[in-house]
């Protein structure tokens, strides 16, 4: 990536030109390689400065993506595969995860849950095939849960406003056999957060909060165990102002199709003065822009205390 940004990306400008047309505070991106010392999140930082949005504050974790497990973890009977990584990766942080902001991070109330173990967390289904492990005990005892990570990020504003970020990009259901594993991990890795705000792991956020991401889970149509995406967007800690905006993410027809995969979904203290997905049609201004960038669409939120 980084590679790509310097050389000059069309595809690069065109996240530009889709960001700088919201301008948000906070930005959460998905899809993003990420280096150790994110000098790529920082070449694209400056990308979009040089289209008017400035982040002065470039923040990740630890990353799942591409780690080895160093065992068979699809079942295929090899164990260095990139499926046989902690999260689907052909090498070290592949489409990870970046927050930009012009807000700083509040680090001492920073929580990484990239690190928890699947079986660890509290009511985890696991795959089985006749009643036993799938893969093998083995592969479950390092199965990490976030196929990418998990953080809850605190953030300052200027007037000493604190906003708890929970942050995710969950692995997809598909592509598995009929023991489901990516299905259950897909529907574990959105429950966490339901069992974060519980005070089953970690420590609940404190005043407002907002879970943002990819759950790569529609609540209504396609594959994936749909009912815990229902639950989360019904949790009435919650708001979920997309309700009824549509899909987020332009896959091909007829399947999987545009989904709605992707949310911004504040705490139900904070107000919502607007929210929208960006989606414009091909004719419209940055139409063209929009389906360069990515499949998924910008999810936006506005909000105050």
């Amino acid at each position: 990536m980084l590679r790509d940004i310097l050389r000059g990306d069309p595809q690069v400008d065109a996240i530009a030109e889709v960001v700088a047309s919201v301008a948000p505070d906070v930005l959460f991106l998905q899809g993003v390689d990420i280096d150790y010392r994110l000098h790529g999140a920082r070449a694209l930082r400056d990308v979009l400065a040089q289209a008017g949005v400035t982040y002065p504050h470039v923040f990740a974790l630890s990353q799942n993506a591409g780690v080895p497990s160093g065992v068979d973890l699809d079942g295929d009977g090899r164990a260095h595969g990139p499926r046989d990584a902690q999260g689907f990766g052909r090498f070290r942080g592949e489409g990870g995860m970046v927050l930009l902001s012009r807000w700083p991070v509040a680090p001492d109330g920073v929580q990484d849950f990239s690190g928890v173990l699947w079986r660890d967390l509290p009511g985890a289904v696991l795959p089985e095939i006749n009643g036993a492990p799938f893969p093998s005990e083995t592969a479950q005892a390092v199965q990490l849960l976030s196929a990418h990570g998990a953080w809850v990020v605190p953030i300052v504003g200027p007037e000493g406003q604190r906003v708890t970020l929970m942050l995710f990009a969950a692995g997809p259901p598909v592509f598995d056999g009929p023991e489901d594993r990516n299905g259950l991990r897909n529907a574990d890795e959105i429950r966490l957060w339901q069992v974060v705000l519980d005070g089953g792991l970690g420590t609940p956020p404190d005043g407002a909060f907002v879970i943002m991401g990819n759950a790569n889970l529609d609540p209504e149509h396609g594959e994936g165990r749909r009912e815990v995406m229902q639950r989360l967007l019904s949790d009435p800690r919650l708001q979920d102002p997309h309700a009824d905006m549509g899909p987020t993410v332009d896959w091909p027809e007829p399947e999987p199709g545009d989904l709605r995969v992707d949310y911004v979904l504040p705490s139900s203290d904070l107000k919502v003065r607007d929210a929208g997905v960006v989606w414009p049609s091909a004719e419209e201004t940055l139409g063209k822009e929009v389906a360069t960038a990515s499949r998924h669409r910008m999810v936006w939120v506005d909000l105050a205390f």
